[in-house]
């Protein structure tokens, strides 16, 4: 995602969030087929992944999936649900605090690892099983984020999510791939 020049209005604009984010949940899934394991703390290994996820070693743009803890209520209400756990979702980090879509193209650190984002993530035909009849439609435009680790490092529960300075996600924009 090319974004627009830091000193444009528009990229004033999309620099500015209300506050830093913070970890609410963490989860990896060790193998296929196998349900999320909730974690205090996870290692984030750059270019690879998650420590202990099935994804990891073939995660390139997808190495962390982020979601977005204010919209499980929404997710569980399109759903027809009275809740949605952070599991259901197959997401690895659970974010409150800020609009992860605003970090899509932006460098962040959360916790001791570096991240970038990357795309959003889309729900799969998993949804449906996870959530019922509609959980894919449920998730659509609330699935999250996906981010590339740009930087290992550990991530903690409580851990914040602070974007970086627009001149050092450009500057460093393409040096890692």
């Amino acid at each position: 995602m090319t974004l627009p020049p830091a000193d444009s209005a528009l990229g004033k604009l999309m620099a500015t969030l209300p506050r830093p984010g913070r970890v609410e949940w963490i989860g990896i899934r060790p193998a296929r087929g196998t349900a999320m394991q909730a974690l205090d703390e996870v290692l984030a290994q750059a270019g690879a992944g998650l420590a202990g996820d099935r994804y990891k070693g073939r995660s390139g743009e997808r190495g962390i999936t982020l979601i977005q803890a204010e919209h499980l209520p929404v997710i569980a209400a399109l759903a027809g649900l009275d809740a949605v756990e952070p599991a259901r979702l197959r997401r690895n980090i659970v974010v409150s605090g800020l609009p992860l879509i605003a970090l899509k193209g932006r460098r962040f650190r959360l916790g001791e690892a570096v991240l970038e984002g990357t795309e959003s993530c889309d729900p799969c035909s998993m949804m449906e099983a996870a959530l019922g009849p509609g959980g894919f439609n449920a998730m659509r435009g609330h699935g999250g984020l996906c981010a590339r680790i740009v930087e290992g490092g550990r991530i903690r529960r409580g851990d914040s999510l602070v974007v970086l300075a627009d001149a050092q996600t450009r500057a460093t924009a393409g040096a890692a791939v």
